[in-house]
């Protein structure tokens, strides 16, 4: 049981820290959330992501990746990182108007390894990425990387992290690890007495690392989250929140394994990563790169096709595109989906 061996390691070592917490109740191999169990991501499982929601996601994006290919030429790639079901991939790349050279998806998920081979067969499925051109994808990945927890105590920063309490678990505050206390002071921002900051390190160095690989073309970063001074209202109580069947789930600590966990992206801290890198990057709200890349008018088309179906008497093709112009409007809703973030890196 995962949680026996989380609290074997507290008793060994003391309290650990919650992007370890994270990382076990997560990735484990023999017990973690990801790692083990069925596919997450449809809607069987605990969430749904935007390609779930319509193959007009990932058409969208492949105009974008159109426009890297005409700017770079051959060879190119196109890579998935976090491909999940692979419902990105296919729909993206039955959109292009060319062949890349090179499909890569990069997954962890025994589960979501096993979809992306079966909807993406031309895709080569990895661990990792090697040095590559062309287009780097990456949907709702970074608020699932492991991440330590700041408190705002003064002038100074204490860290929870994660111990013992009866039969389950608790956050305790303890002394930070330097590298906790300088990027909650680097990047956090305005932050009151008593907020919580979640400290991505693990997700700006990947992003770093990314980056780096790349040695020309872009990286597409999309996840909820916001600038640093925008999260500010939602430090109070910290934006760690687990989910289970398509709603916010128990404490994070609670039953771990059991329960997708996840946060707010530091996009103020993802831009200064890609700085980092040499790489400058232009954040958009999700639905503004959308619309950029022709949602919108393809929405309105949409809602067209409806009334001349209607007009028309073709009950079928309108009851179709009545389920489209739903979809469309869901990847665009300005309180929903459409108030997720992109963070366009070009190089």
């Amino acid at each position: 049981m995962l949680l026996d061996r989380i609290t074997a390691e507290i008793r060994s070592d003391g309290p650990i820290g919650f992007d370890r917490f994270m990382e076990i109740a997560l990735y484990d191999p023999d017990g973690g959330y990801f790692a083990t169990g069925a596919l997450r991501s449809d809607r069987a499982g605990d969430f749904l992501t935007s390609p779930e929601i319509s193959p007009m996601f990932g058409e969208t994006i492949a105009g974008f990746i159109g426009a890297e290919h005409g700017r770079l030429g051959a060879p190119f790639s196109v890579i998935e990182v976090g491909g999940g079901s692979g419902s990105l991939l296919r729909s993206l790349l039955d959109s292009l108007a060319f062949d890349p050279e090179s499909v890569v998806a990069v997954e962890r998920s025994e589960a979501a390894r096993a979809s992306i081979e079966d909807v993406v067969p031309e895709a080569e499925v990895l661990d990792r990425i090697s040095r590559s051109r062309g287009v780097i994808v990456a949907n709702e990945l970074l608020d699932n990387m492991p991440a330590a927890l700041a408190v705002r105590r003064g002038s100074e920063w204490r860290e929870r992290r994660v111990g013992i309490a009866g039969p389950g678990l608790e956050l305790v505050e303890l002394d930070p690890l330097p590298i906790v206390a300088e990027w909650a002071e680097r990047h956090a921002g305005s932050v009151p007495e008593g907020a919580q900051v979640e400290v991505q390190i693990q997700a700006t160095e990947w992003v770093v690392d990314h980056l780096r690989l790349l040695e020309s073309g872009a990286m597409l970063l999309f996840d909820y989250g916001d600038l640093a001074a925008n999260l500010e209202h939602r430090r109070a109580e910290g934006t760690v929140r687990t989910y289970r069947r398509h709603h916010l789930g128990p404490d994070p600590l609670a039953e771990p394994g059991a329960t997708d966990i996840t946060m707010d992206v530091d996009f103020s801290a993802v831009m200064a990563a890609a700085g980092k890198a040499g790489v400058k990057v232009e954040l958009l709200r999700q639905d503004d790169f959308l619309e950029q890349w022709g949602l919108g008018e393809r929405l309105s088309a949409l809602r067209r096709g409806v009334l001349i179906a209607a007009r028309q008497g073709r009950t079928m093709d309108q009851l179709k595109l009545k389920s489209q112009v739903i979809e469309a409007e869901t990847l665009l809703h300005p309180r929903g989906l459409g108030d997720f973030r992109v963070a366009v890196c070009r190089k």
